[in-house]
């Protein structure tokens, strides 16, 4: 049987499915476009990876908000750490300045007093050669003429003065009363002496040496115009916040003495020839003439006036001393038509030495202020502030008639509280509750600056010493008083006050004084203290405080003379502080 070798029939490939897709997904395949027919869902496929990397990128643009945030962090750190070397460096420059100054200022007086103690010593020197010259002269005689003796020589007599003879009601006070609590022995030691006329009203005491004043008495009573002994000009301004410590004074002692006065004190004023004459006046409306004794161990009144308004019976607002000395101004209320200047003339007997000015410029309010203005001019004039926003000023003519002019009246747009005029130039400055400082050029009839302050001003007052340092108080706690340089723009030099513990309100009652030097400025406040500020402490508060009464101090004044400082205070007591 023969077998036959099978033979196999290859099966036909079956055909590779054209689509994979789902049988669910084949019904919607009809509807598709004819690009998704043929790729099926490679756009899909797309789309996811597109996403993926919109993924990356989220994730490395968050790595690089991180590095960012962390490089941000190390430069502001780099920032600081630069500027707090730059404000190191900074201090240790402006620390390194000052020390330079104060050298130079130092070496500076040291090359003075060599000068100084050289040519003493070189006159002194010359002074010898003379006498030693004279001498021998004196012993060799001239030929024809006989040698006198010594014991035949008469001594060249001394022509001594008699002192005019002062009543017992003028003794002296004494110097061991201390205090407000012994004012009741002080009070009837000087009551005794209010209503005496004596010559010592014109003359000055000499109890230093010094040649007598006949001056500021007789001064005007002659009728002839003095002319004013102008102080040379002293560069302070650059010295001005330069020290790091302050210059300190010693007090003493402090008398205080009765006012004399009935109601609450008002002014102190010094006569301008004579420091050791000062005045007081009170809301009693009486001037009180005073007299320094002994370096200041008391003080003698000399005469007292009543200087109230003949119809309303007002009190002077102000007063001022004539430059000439022996007149006093006063200003007033300048409501319902009463009188606003009236003169106090001390060189004519009682009864006629009161008279009021015919004129009445002002419109209304407080006349708050008067000064004499310091210009080298054969006219004198003075200038006052009002509360109807108006400055005048006025002019001496014959028969002591004052004839008054108005500068401005709509520069302030509030109470005039204070007038100063500059010793360089014809400039009347004012400041006022409208927190403005302006300065007027009379000659021009211009405004020639304008300073605005964030706080109202009170007084201005310029330096005697440097002619283009003034000094401004405002009601601005901790920064009463500013500091200003008439050739800057509105900048301040530098700005001080104090802090008040009894009261916040700042009162413009409380005044300023400079010391002849121009260096320092005592100042009252609310508190019973005197303040005194050194213009070359760079700090911000006083440089010393002087506990001077039982309540506020209204004013405290330097003398020049004397080494006292001089204070009215509302305990109706003067403060006598002897200071070195």
């Amino acid at each position: 049987m023969v077998k036959h070798r099978s033979s196999r029939i290859p099966k036909e490939p079956k055909p590779e499915p054209e689509d994979t897709f789902p049988e669910a997904v084949l019904p919607l395949r009809a509807g598709l476009p004819s690009e998704w027919n043929e790729s099926g869902f490679d756009g899909a496929k797309e789309e996811e990876e597109e996403e993926g990397e919109s993924t990356d990128l989220c994730a490395e643009l968050k790595e690089q908000e991180e590095t960012l945030v962390l490089l941000v962090d190390h430069y502001v750190n780099e920032v600081e750490r630069l500027r707090l070397s730059v404000a190191h460096y900074q201090k240790e420059l402006t620390e390194m300045e000052r020390r330079l100054h104060e050298s130079e200022a130092k070496l500076a007086r040291v090359r003075s007093r060599n000068k100084v103690v050289s040519s003493q010593r070189d006159s002194r020197r010359s002074i010898f050669e003379e006498a030693l010259a004279q001498q021998i002269s004196d012993k060799s005689p001239e030929p024809g003429h006989e040698e006198t003796s010594p014991r035949k020589r008469k001594s060249k007599q001394i022509l001594v003065i008699p002192d005019v003879p002062v009543p017992p009601s003028f003794k002296k006070v004494s110097a061991s009363i201390q205090g407000p609590e012994c004012s009741s022995m002080t009070g009837a030691n000087l009551a005794s002496t209010r209503h005496f006329e004596s010559p010592i009203l014109n003359r000055a005491e000499n109890s230093y040496g010094d040649p007598p004043d006949h001056g500021p008495i007789r001064s005007q009573a002659s009728g002839i115009k003095r002319k004013k002994v102008c102080r040379e000009h002293k560069e302070l301004i650059p010295s001005v916040s330069t020290w790091s410590s302050p210059h300190l004074f010693h007090c003493h002692s402090s008398i205080h003495i009765p006012s004399q006065h009935k109601k609450k004190l008002r002014c102190l004023s010094l006569c301008p020839t004579n420091d050791r004459l000062f005045i007081t006046s009170a809301l009693d409306g009486i001037v009180n003439l005073w007299q320094l004794q002994d370096k200041g161990s008391g003080a003698m009144c000399l005469n007292d006036i009543e200087c109230l308004t003949p119809k309303l019976r007002r009190w002077p607002e102000d007063i001022a001393w004539h430059p000439a000395g022996g007149m006093l101004f006063a200003v007033y209320n300048a409501d319902a038509g009463e009188h606003q200047i009236s003169i106090i003339d001390y060189n004519k007997k009682n009864r006629h030495r009161l008279t009021f000015l015919q004129c009445k410029p002002h419109s209304k309010g407080l006349i708050n202020n008067i000064l004499f203005m310091p210009w080298d001019d054969s006219d004198v004039y003075f200038a006052t502030g009002c509360s109807d926003h108006s400055v005048f000023l006025w002019k001496d003519s014959e028969n002591n008639s004052w004839e008054p002019s108005i500068l401005h009246r709509n520069l302030h747009t509030s109470a005039v509280m204070g007038v100063a005029g500059l010793q360089q130039k014809k400039i009347v400055m004012s400041v006022g509750s409208d927190k403005r400082i302006i300065g007027y050029d009379v000659d021009g009839k211009r405004e020639l600056y304008k300073y605005l302050i964030e706080a109202r001003c009170m007084s201005v007052l310029p330096n005697p010493r440097d002619f283009n340092l003034f000094m401004v108080q405002t009601a601005a706690p901790q920064k009463q008083l500013r500091l200003y340089d008439i050739r800057l723009k509105p900048k301040e030099l530098h700005e001080f006050g104090w802090t008040q513990e009894s009261s916040e309100s700042q009162s413009a009652l409380i005044n300023q004084a400079w010391s002849p030097d121009g260096l320092y400025i005592a100042s009252g406040s609310a508190d019973p203290k005197i303040h005194i500020f050194d213009i070359r402490y760079n700090a911000k508060w006083p440089s010393q405080s002087v506990q001077a009464h039982q309540k506020r101090v209204l004013k405290a004044v330097w003398h020049s003379s004397i080494p006292v400082l001089t204070s009215i205070s509302s305990d109706l007591h003067i403060g006598l502080h002897q200071i070195s």
